[in-house]
């Protein structure tokens, strides 16, 4: 599948996270977590543009209200993309000087769900977060490693959700109402030589798409956990995809160029890059916090 894919922004990112397409101005927002970074990739013109956050930011979602919502160091924090400003608006974990905000996204009522991992990696330091319209935020899991994908069904009743270093997908019952999480199982278990399963999203056939960090590739599982497809990229560190394009029928696809040998280096020259598939199948929008 590697020669249906397109390089869409060259290397540059150390590590690139995070795609979330904004419907109002037809653009591509993603991150460049510890290059503290977030870009504005326009596909009419071919253009992306960095703007410096100060702050190493895992997460981002589009507000109803009009511009973006943070996940930060810090909480969660209201982005104006036009005049630069921001303005907290709910701490999580802020004293945790060890931790950091990862993947995160918004289920059909708004409410923003994001976790965090440790710096140095930590077994069990991080933890898993809802952020309700009203401002109010909820522990939802302790003691996890690396919190990544999230992705839901199309009723909403199901979340999928990557804890990277289980090398599972796992699925919850959730409360439509409420948001709370019930029966944890696993969905996709995956063998570690294959990759380190990072940023998930779904399709409208309700198939999981992961990428695999250190694997160089992306991997469709049916809500089954059957493999169905496998898309190769051409960096080994892959690390998010999501749906985006007028018709919601692109894939992009982030990746990253961390802590690579000379030897990596050499072989994957694109690290760092994002590219963009047709995959034949279309996702969802993203859904914008309510807050």
């Amino acid at each position: 599948m590697a020669e249906q894919l397109e390089r869409v922004v060259g290397p540059g990112a150390v590590l690139g996270e995070g795609p979330v397409w904004d419907e109002r101005a037809a653009v591509l927002w993603w991150l460049d977590i510890p290059g503290e970074a977030l870009h504005r990739f326009d596909p009419a013109s071919g253009d992306d543009e960095a703007t410096a956050l100060g702050a190493q930011v895992g997460a981002l979602v589009p507000r109803r209200s009009g511009g973006l919502v943070l996940a930060t160091p810090e909480g969660f924090e209201a982005f104006d993309p036009a005049s630069g400003a921001r303005s907290l608006l709910a701490r999580a974990d802020a004293e945790n000087r060890a931790t950091r905000m990862n993947d995160g996204k918004c289920d059909r009522a708004g409410r923003f769900y994001a976790g965090t991992m440790a710096y140095d990696f930590a077994s069990g330091a991080g933890a898993f977060y809802r952020l309700d319209p009203d401002l109010g935020v909820t522990q939802l899991l302790g003691e996890v490693t690396i919190s990544n994908g999230l992705a839901w069904s199309d009723d909403g009743a199901t979340l999928y959700y990557i804890d990277s270093m289980t090398h599972r997908v796992d699925a919850f019952d959730v409360d439509v109402d409420t948001g709370e999480l019930d029966g944890r199982r696993p969905v996709v278990e995956l063998d570690s030589a294959l990759g380190v399963p990072d940023g998930m999203c779904i399709d409208e056939a309700g198939y999981l798409w992961v990428a695999l960090f250190g694997g160089g590739a992306v991997h469709r599982y049916s809500p089954g956990g059957t493999l169905d497809r496998v898309v190769e990229v051409p960096a080994s560190q892959v690390t998010c995809c999501a749906f985006g394009g007028p018709s919601y029928d692109e894939l992009y696809i982030t990746t990253a160029a961390q802590d690579l040998t000379d030897a990596d280096r050499q072989r994957y020259p694109d690290a760092g890059s994002m590219y963009r598939l047709r995959p034949g199948v279309a996702g969802p929008p993203p859904n914008p916090f309510a807050g």
